[in-house]
């Protein structure tokens, strides 16, 4: 009985523990119902915007924003059994990383867990109202945009894959002034 106790107070020995009395939170994060909630003791260390098919399926937006945390960082603190897994590149609701993790009861993606991080959504945090974000939550690129739906004018690096780990993608304005045209340039 005692293991069963532990594993609803606890997600993870990678994460925080609820115990933690040293663990301070910075950021506080729900789903849609308040079922689910978690804080992060730190800044993010990095925040894409990513246009990836199964993101833009599975979020049914056009890209996902996604704040990047090492889970050492983030603690669960309400609703661990109300948390649901689903492996896309499996096609199976299992916790098999990386994975999108959710709400069971209103069914919010409250984040990515991957092997070795955390990748929230920081339109979920309590930034306040209006809300005031941070600069460490604001994207700093573009990742798998040869696959976009929509066109993104910012300053932003645009990048074929993963960042850095991939080919960047520089626009150019096409005749006329209607859209870019892309083309992938190795950095």
């Amino acid at each position: 009985m005692e293991g069963i106790v532990n594993m609803q107070k606890e997600f993870g020995e990678e994460f925080a523990s609820i115990g933690d009395e040293t663990f301070t939170a910075k950021y506080h994060d729900s789903c849609h119902c308040q079922a689910v909630q978690y804080e992060v003791g730190a800044d993010p260390l990095d925040a894409k915007i990513c246009h990836c098919v199964v993101c833009q399926k599975l979020h049914g937006a056009p890209m996902q924003w996604a704040a990047i945390f090492h889970k050492r960082h983030v603690r669960i603190t309400q609703g661990i059994d109300h948390i649901r897994f689903y492996n896309s590149e499996l096609h199976q609701p299992e916790r098999i990383l990386p994975c999108k993790v959710s709400c069971a009861v209103c069914g919010t993606l409250i984040a990515d867990e991957g092997r070795k991080m955390w990748l929230a959504f920081p339109s979920l945090f309590d930034f306040g109202h209006p809300p005031q974000v941070p600069t460490s939550f604001k994207p700093t690129c573009h990742i798998f945009y040869g696959m976009r739906v929509l066109d993104m004018n910012d300053d932003l690096p645009k990048w074929s894959g993963h960042k850095n780990k991939s080919v960047q993608i520089v626009l150019t304005p096409q005749k006329g002034g209607c859209g870019m045209a892309g083309a992938g340039k190795k950095i």
